[in-house]
């Protein structure tokens, strides 16, 4: 008898950075984290978004952030993806400050397959994901067919809500 094919969830893994870590680029950090997500056992990476820079969210007296999104699959748990992220934050000298304070680093999981989840440590999908177009710009990049799993809304739709925010591809 033959096993069953295993079914490892498809992930969308927001990157983002806004402050320069020992003499690298924002853009060169986020790219080091990709990298580094390669290298995770257990996850295996299926695309990479173009990059973007955007104005913080909420506005404020930040630099502009570089932003792109990975889609990949995985059998990690959702916790246990998120172990790792934040681990790869630290080592890339996150600190955690205040809410929306500028960052060498910020991974967030913005959707693990269709899974809703509500914990003090994690909710699924990312909560603010359709708000934003620095996560809905490179989200279409790698997933254009994307809905979100709470609301069944698409991307398109989301998009066009979110027209006005400050943002722009950079790179090739």
């Amino acid at each position: 008898m033959r096993n069953a094919p295993i079914h490892t969830p498809l992930v969308l893994i927001a990157i983002g950075a806004n402050l320069p870590r020992d003499g690298r680029s924002a853009l060169h950090t986020c790219q080091h984290a990709v990298d580094l997500l390669r290298a995770v056992p257990g996850v295996t990476l299926k695309a990479v978004s173009h990059w973007y820079e955007s104005a913080p969210q909420p506005p404020s007296g930040q630099p502009p952030y570089v932003n792109g999104v990975v889609l990949c699959a995985t059998f990690l748990a959702p916790s246990a993806l998120l172990d790792v992220l934040q681990h790869i934050e630290t080592h890339n000298g996150r600190e955690r400050s205040v809410p929306n304070a500028a960052r060498t680093l910020d991974l967030d999981i913005i959707a693990y397959g269709s899974q809703c989840l509500d914990s003090e440590r994690l909710v699924l999908p990312h909560p603010r994901a359709q708000d934003r177009a620095f996560v809905l710009m490179p989200l279409r990049d790698v997933m254009p067919d994307w809905v979100h799993p709470r609301s069944g809304v698409g991307l398109g739709q989301m998009l066009e809500a979110v027209q006005g925010q400050q943002i722009r591809r950079i790179g090739e």
